[in-house]
Parts: C-alpha cells; sequence; structure tokens
C-alpha cells in the first residue's frame, strides 16, 4: 500500500510540475508589461515546491529521518546560493520587456526540468521493481548518461541565467555564478562522486556495469547508441 502511495505521489509531482510549465508557457506568450524578473522567480518557485514537496511527503516517511534533515538543510544553503541570478534579477530596479533571451532562457529551463523529470521518474520506477533489487538502471536515458537527472538540473539553472541577463548591470553580473555554482557542486562535490564512488563499490568488477561505465557518459548524454 506504501510502495502504491509513493508512486502515485511521484506521478502526481511530475504531472503538476509538467502543468506548471504548460501554464508558465501560456502566462508569458500573453501580453503585459514586464514580465522578465517574474520568470526567474516563477522556475525557481516550481523547481522548489516541486523538491520541497518529494522530500517532505516521500523522504520524510522514509527511514533516516536525521540524515533527511540534514540533507534538507544542506539542500536549501544550495537553493540559496544557486538562486542567485534569479533572486538579483527578481530585486532589480532595472526591468526590461520579454525578449529573445528570455524566450530562450525559458526553453533551455523548459529542457532542463523535463530530462530532470523524466530520469528521476524513469529509476524511481526501476527501483520500485523488485524483480530490479540489487540492480543498476542502464535504460531510458539512463542509458545515454550516468547521471541525466544532473545534468537536466545544471540545464534548467543556465535558463534561468540567460533569463536573467537583460537585467544585470554592475555588481549584479556576479550572480553568473548561479550555474557555476551548481555545476561545480554536483560534478567536484556531492551528487556525482559520491554516487560513483557508492556504484563502484556496489557493481566494481561486474562485467555489465564495467561495460556500462565505459560506453556510457558521466554527465552529458550521448544522442547516438
Amino acid at each position: 500500500m506504501k510502495t502504491v502511495f509513493v508512486t502515485f505521489l511521484r506521478n502526481l509531482l511530475i504531472f503538476s510540475g509538467i502543468l506548471g510549465v504548460v501554464i508558465l508557457g501560456l502566462y508569458f506568450i500573453l501580453p503585459g508589461k514586464y514580465f522578465t524578473p517574474s520568470l526567474p522567480f516563477s522556475f525557481v518557485f516550481f523547481f522548489v515546491i516541486t523538491l520541497a514537496a518529494y522530500y517532505i511527503l516521500v523522504r520524510a516517511t522514509q527511514k533516516k529521518f536525521i540524515r533527511f534533515l540534514n540533507v534538507w538543510t544542506i539542500q536549501g544553503l544550495w537553493v540559496t546560493f544557486t538562486a542567485a541570478a534569479a533572486l538579483v534579477a527578481i530585486t532589480t530596479a532595472n526591468r526590461k520587456e520579454l525578449d529573445v533571451l528570455a524566450v530562450l532562457g525559458l526553453l533551455v529551463w523548459v529542457f532542463g526540468f523535463t530530462i530532470e523529470v523524466i530520469a528521476d521518474f524513469q529509476k524511481s520506477r526501476f527501483s520500485a521493481n523488485p524483480d530490479n533489487k540489487g540492480k543498476f538502471i542502464q535504460t531510458g536515458l539512463w542509458s545515454r548518461s550516468r547521471h541525466p537527472n544532473y545534468f537536466g538540473e545544471i540545464v534548467l539553472w543556465i535558463g534561468v541565467a540567460i533569463i536573467a541577463l537583460p537585467v544585470l548591470q554592475g555588481w549584479q553580473w556576479v550572480a553568473l555564478i548561479s550555474p557555476l555554482f551548481v555545476t561545480f557542486l554536483l560534478t567536484r562535490v556531492s551528487g556525482v562522486p559520491l554516487l560513483e564512488k557508492k556504484a563502484d563499490k556496489k557493481w566494481g568488477g561486474q562485467a555489465d556495469y564495467e561495460e556500462y561505465k565505459k560506453n556510457t557518459p558521466v554527465l552529458i548524454p550521448r544522442l547516438l547508441k
């Protein structure tokens, strides 16, 4: 029963995220005055709400609650740093109309968010299958990248930074460190390094895993198999 509920919750979160993107798209197509500063706020809002709901309603129901709280605190700090470009764009007095960079940023954000959602869904469904116990995922997006969810996350923050570009001025350009920070964090500090080490410890030496690791990029998905 619990497994069914968790699966339903994940699907609901994914649906709400996709619905949010559709609503945002319609909102930005409609005529208005100054939408650019609201763009990054909307994206950060939907991303954080989805992330928060997943960890509070799913992870908090699992074991090691203290560990959950520690991870949640770290992620709170992470969101603060990575959202720097969005925060500056939201609070700046410099207002710009919807332009080419805003549209480009929107497309980049949607692409990244979609990749992350699909990758997380595929892994969750794979892990929920008892037949896959003790196995590693190498299907779907995971057949093209060993960490497609992190790739999507990096891309969506690049999209936010692109949207913020037109309103940045003076010291505010420092806020462009946001996508660089999240890339460094996920590829050098946590995320990829930790999961790679864990995977090597668990499946290292197995022929299928070594073949998968040899032929599958760590982060950027390959276009052709």
